[in-house]
């Protein structure tokens, strides 16, 4: 299956936004605490050790409720099904996109084509922490037998960004190596 093909501004939901948007944009954030003794606990979400407040946004249980429908009008639903169970959905490589499957736990039971791909995902994590842990360990050695100093992360796009965001947010964990980031653009 491929995903719905909805550009969101053509949407009734997005006009409806817009709308909306004109109507929220110069409210001041004091006047909407004012107004809504409740707005804190209304718009914030609160799970396991995650913590988001929506509250200090210049959003209304309105705002809320377009975003449901636009989520509505392009088929969220249904993309992220055709996501979570498995469906040929990355149109560029003909196959599916199991980003789930590597956050999955080991007992999972994910299939590709009617295989279960957790044992070899498991087996290729595996092998990652152990060559990660040989080159931090400095037992790997580079070309000139001296122990790794620097890691380049070579990327496009989401190659780039995601790990340099990862690595930003656990400098707490860094290591003695130094990361370095190049990102490639192409026209």
């Amino acid at each position: 299956m491929a995903l719905p093909k909805i550009n969101p501004t053509t949407t009734t939901a997005w006009k409806n936004l817009e709308k909306h948007f004109k109507k929220v944009q110069d409210v001041e954030m004091k006047n909407l605490f004012a107004q809504d003794e409740k707005r804190a606990d209304k718009f914030t979400i609160s799970w396991e050790d995650f913590y988001v407040d929506f509250s200090k946004n210049r959003i209304t249980e309105e705002t809320f409720e377009l975003l449901l429908k636009l989520a509505d009008e392009v088929q969220l639903k249904e993309a992220m099904q055709a996501y979570f169970s498995g469906e040929v959905i990355n149109e560029t490589e003909k196959r599916e996109v199991l980003h789930t499957a590597l956050r999955a736990p080991k007992d999972a039971n994910i299939k590709v084509e009617g295989v279960n791909v957790m044992p070899e995902i498991f087996s290729v994590k595996q092998k990652i922490k152990d060559f990660s842990e040989t080159i931090i360990s400095g037992n790997k050695k580079g070309y000139t037998n001296k122990a790794f100093t620097d890691v380049v992360n070579i990327g496009i796009g989401g190659s780039d960004l995601g790990p340099a965001m990862v690595v930003d947010a656990l400098q707490f964990y860094k290591n003695h190596l130094t990361t370095h980031f190049l990102s490639l653009h192409f026209k």
